[in-house]
C-alpha cells in the first residue's frame, strides 16, 4: 500500500485513466521530487525539488507559516515580517480597533518597531519537516476494527508518534490522515506566539469591493496586511515580552518587481483547508440541496440585520466587523458553488464515474470483497441522515452562530454539575473559563443587535424545522408566549445575567444553581443543547458508516489508478500547486485578462456606497501617476489570475515566480468555478492574487512605510 500511495499527477479524472492539467493539484512538499518536478521544470520552473523542501537545509518552506489558525502567511525579510491578506488580518487589526483609533477604517502603520502592537492569541507556525508513518499507524489497525475502534486506535498511535518525534524540543507533532484515512504524514511544527501588527491599510483600500466583489474577477482589491514575528534572544519561541527581538527565520522571500505576462511560471506554497475532490454524487446532491441551501438562508437573513446596525452605528461596526466578515466569505461561497455544481453537472459527471469504478470493482471478485459495499455504504448513510443533518444545521447556523447570548449561555451547563457536587475545585476551574470565554464575548457584542436577530432566528427555526426535531423550548413559546418570539426573547434579554458583564460576574462571585437553572437564556440554551445531542446520537453512527464508505471508496480509487500520480484532498497541511499566469473565458463571447490595474479602482468608485469608497491619497497618487518603481508603462498593476489550485486556507499563500521570488499574495478564487472544492474545472479555475508592485506601492508611496520597504530583498 505504501509503494503504491507514493506513486500517487493529477486529477481529478483520473477514474478514466487520463491525466489533468498539471496545475491541477494541491501536492505534499516531500513527494515533489518524485512526483512533479519534471512537470513544474518543463513549465519554466528554475529551482530544485531540494530548493522548495529541505529538512537539513534551509529552503522555501522555511518562508512560509500558519497565520493564526485559518491562513497562511509569508517571511518577507530578514528581521520576521509577514506578509498576509488583509483579510487574514482582519481579527487583529479589529481587535486593535476602537471608535477613537478606528484602524478597520482608517488603516494602521507603525512608524517604528516601538510601535508595533502585540496582538494576544495570534501565532506563526513554522513546518520543520514531514514523515510518511503510515507503516505505524497500520501496525495498529485491522479489518475487523469498527469506525469508532479504528479512529480511537489511530488517535492512540498518533499521539505516541507525536510524543517521540518530539521529545525534549519545543516542537509540536502532529499525525495527519490523507486519502480519507488510508495514509499518514506526522507533521512536526515550531509555533510563536509573540505576533505583533505593523501595518494595515485602510478597509477602502484592503477590503475594495466587499461583498459585492468577493469571489469576482475582474478585481481591485489591494487585500493584505503586514505583521512581524518575535522571538527571544535565542531566535527560539516565547510568550511575549519587551525583551522578544524580531525573529530570523531560515528563509525569506525575495520579492521581484519585475511583472508578471501571461504564460509566466506561479507557484503557490500553503496551508489549504479542506476539498472534497472524492465527494460522490450522492454528496454533492447533499450539499447542494441541504448544506448549502441552508447556509445561504439563514446567514442571508442574519447578515442583513447585522449590517443595517453596522452601517448605522460605528461602535457596532468595529464590533462586528470580523463576524459579519467571516459569515458572508462562505455565504457567498455557497451561493456561488451550487450555481457553479449546477451549471457544470457534476452530479452527472460523477454518477458517471461510479459507474466506472464499479464496472472494475466487479470485474475481478478480490476487488468486489475489497471495494464492492463503498458506495452502498456512502449513498445509504447520505439517505437515512437527511432530515436529521437538515435539523442539526439549523442548531449549529441559527442557535450555534446567529444567536450569540444563548450561545454563550451554553457554556454555563458545565457548571451544572459542578455546582451539584459542591467541589469547589470544580466550581473554579468551570468559573475561570467562562469569565476567561466573557472576556471577548463582551468586547465585541452588542445586546441590541443580538435582540433584533434573535427574534428573527427562533421563527425562522421554527417555521424550517419540523416540531419533532425543535427543542423543549418552542413548547414553552408556543403555550406561554402563543409564539410570540419577540415577546419571549424580550423577557430572556431583559431577565437573563449573561446579558452584560456586571450581572454575570456578580452571579459567578456566588455561584448557585437555583439561580443559574431560572436564567432564561440558560433555560433556552440548556434545553437547545440537549436535544441538538440527541439529534447528534441518531446522526452520529450514520457518520461512521459515511466515514467507512469514503475510506474504502478512496482506497479502490487508488487502486484502480496504481501507478498513475494523486494527490489527496487538502485538510490544513503545507500544500504546493503549480501553473501558469493566465486569462480566461468564462462563458460565450466573453473574455477576462490576466490582470487588472489602478484604472480599475477609479472606474468603480462610488462615494455614496461603502464599498467602492477611495480615499483621496489614493485618488491623488493616481491622477499624478506617481507610481515610483512600481508602476508599469503608465500603470500601476493591482491584481492577476494563475491557474493554481487553491482552496480556503489558502488566503494569504505567496506567489512565487520560476526563480522562487514573490510577485504575489493569493487571496481568493474565481466566482465560475466555486465548484472548485468538490472538482477541478481546468478551463475556468483561477486563483486571484494581489501583485506585489500594488503591496509596496501601498505601503512606500499610500503609507510611507518606507522602512519596511528597506528591510526587504527586492529584485528589479
Amino acid at each position: 500500500m505504501k509503494k503504491r500511495l507514493l506513486v500517487l499527477v493529477a486529477g481529478f479524472f483520473f477514474m478514466f485513466g487520463t491525466i489533468a492539467k498539471a496545475d491541477e493539484g494541491m501536492w505534499l512538499l516531500p513527494l515533489l521530487k518524485q512526483l512533479n518536478i519534471d512537470a513544474m521544470q518543463q513549465k519554466g520552473f528554475k529551482l530544485t525539488a531540494e530548493d522548495i523542501y529541505n529538512v537539513n537545509n534551509s529552503s522555501l518552506k522555511d518562508a512560509v507559516i500558519i497565520f493564526g489558525g485559518g491562513c497562511t502567511g509569508e517571511m518577507i525579510s530578514d528581521k520576521g515580517l509577514i506578509l498576509t491578506n488583509h483579510h487574514c488580518g482582519y481579527g487583529a487589526i479589529q481587535q486593535h480597533s476602537t471608535p477613537e483609533h478606528d484602524y478597520l477604517a482608517d488603516g494602521f502603520w507603525a512608524k517604528t518597531i516601538e510601535e508595533e502592537i502585540p496582538t494576544p492569541g495570534l501565532s506563526a507556525t513554522f513546518l520543520v519537516r514531514l514523515e510518511d508513518v503510515t507503516a505505524k499507524v497500520n501496525e495498529a489497525l485491522n479489518a475487523s476494527m469498527s469506525e469508532p475502534e479504528r479512529n480511537k486506535a489511530i488517535a492512540e498511535v498518533g499521539k505516541k508518534i507525536e510524543t517521540e518525534a518530539t521529545a525534549g524540543t519545543h516542537y509540536r507533532g502532529m499525525v495527519r490522515s490523507y486519502f480519507g484515512g488510508n495514509q499518514f504524514f506526522l507533521l512536526v511544527y515550531e509555533v510563536f506566539t509573540d505576533v505583533r501588527m505593523v501595518g494595515a491599510p485602510p478597509s477602502s483600500i484592503g477590503k475594495f469591493g466587499a461583498d459585492t466583489d468577493n469571489w469576482m474577477w475582474p478585481r481591485h482589491t489591494g487585500d493584505f496586511s503586514i505583521f512581524r514575528v518575535y522571538a527571544n534572544k535565542d531566535n527560539k519561541p516565547a510568550n511575549y515580552s519587551k525583551e522578544n527581538v524580531p525573529f530570523t527565520p531560515k528563509h525569506s522571500l525575495p520579492i521581484s518587481i519585475k511583472g508578471v505576462k501571461k504564460g509566466d511560471f506561479a507557484m503557490i506554497m500553503g496551508y489549504p483547508g479542506r476539498t472534497q475532490r472524492y465527494m460522490t454524487s450522492m454528496e454533492v446532491d447533499e450539499h447542494i440541496k441541504i448544506s448549502n441551501t441552508n447556509r445561504i438562508f439563514i446567514r442571508g437573513i442574519r447578515q442583513d440585520i447585522l449590517l443595517k446596525d453596522m452601517l448605522a452605528d460605528k461602535a457596532i461596526n468595529i464590533k462586528y466587523a470580523s463576524k459579519y466578515a467571516g459569515s458572508s466569505n462562505y455565504w457567498k461561497n455557497s451561493i456561488g458553488m451550487n450555481k457553479a455544481l449546477k451549471r457544470l453537472k457534476v452530479y452527472d459527471y460523477k454518477k458517471a464515474n461510479e459507474e466506472e469504478f464499479m464496472k472494475w470493482v466487479n470485474a475481478n471478485p478480490e476487488r468486489v470483497a475489497k471495494y464492492g459495499d463503498a458506495l452502498n455504504l456512502i449513498n445509504d448513510a447520505v439517505a437515512k441522515r437527511k432530515d436529521h443533518l437538515h435539523a442539526t444545521q439549523y442548531y449549529g447556523e441559527v442557535f450555534r452562530a446567529s444567536t450569540e447570548l444563548i450561545s454563550f449561555a451554553s457554556i454555563a451547563t458545565q457548571l451544572v454539575e459542578p455546582l451539584k457536587s459542591g467541589k469547589k475545585e470544580d466550581i473554579d476551574k468551570v468559573v475561570n473559563g467562562i469569565k476567561n470565554r466573557s472576556v471577548n464575548f463582551y468586547k465585541n457584542y452588542s445586546a441590541s443587535t443580538d435582540r433584533k436577530v434573535t427574534k428573527t432566528m427562533f421563527k425562522v427555526f421554527a417555521d424550517n424545522v419540523p416540531a419533532q426535531f425543535q427543542p423543549d423550548i418552542y413548547q414553552t413559546i408556543n403555550g406561554k408566549y402563543k409564539k410570540d418570539y419577540d415577546k419571549f426573547v424580550d423577557d430572556i434579554f431583559n431577565k437573563s445575567i449573561f446579558v452584560d458583564s456586571t450581572k454575570l460576574y456578580a452571579f459567578l462571585a456566588k455561584p448557585n444553581l437555583k439561580a443559574l437553572e431560572k436564567d432564561p437564556a440558560f433555560v433556552a440554551a440548556q434545553s437547545i443543547v440537549k436535544k441538538s445531542e440527541d439529534l447528534y446520537k441518531v446522526i452520529e453512527p450514520l457518520n461512521y458508516q459515511l466515514q467507512k464508505g469514503q475510506r474504502l471508496f478512496i482506497a479502490g480509487i487508488l487502486d484502480m489508478n496504481q501507478g498513475k500520480a494523486m494527490y489527496p484532498d487538502a485538510n490544513s497541511t503545507m500544500r504546493l500547486t503549480y501553473g501558469e499566469v493566465l486569462d480566461y473565458y468564462p462563458m460565450n463571447a466573453v473574455h477576462y485578462d490576466y490582470i487588472t490595474t489602478l484604472d480599475g479602482v477609479m472606474e468603480k468608485e462610488d462615494p455614496d456606497n461603502w464599498e467602492f469608497v477611495v480615499p483621496q491619497k489614493l485618488k491623488d497618487l493616481y491622477n499624478a501617476k506617481d507610481y515610483g518603481r512600481y508602476g508599469e508603462n503608465g500603470k500601476m498593476p493591482l491584481a492577476f489570475i494563475s491557474t493554481n489550485d487553491i482552496t480556503g486556507g489558502n488566503s494569504g499563500s505567496p506567489v512565487i515566480n520560476a526563480n522562487g521570488e514573490l510577485i504575489g499574495c493569493a487571496f481568493d478564487g474565481n466566482w465560475e468555478a466555486m465548484s472548485g472544492d468538490i472538482v477541478f474545472e481546468k478551463n475556468l479555475q483561477r486563483t486571484i492574487s494581489v501583485d506585489i508592485r500594488y503591496v509596496l506601492f501601498i505601503i512606500d508611496k499610500y503609507a510611507g512605510a518606507t522602512r519596511l520597504i528597506d528591510e526587504m530583498k527586492i529584485i528589479e
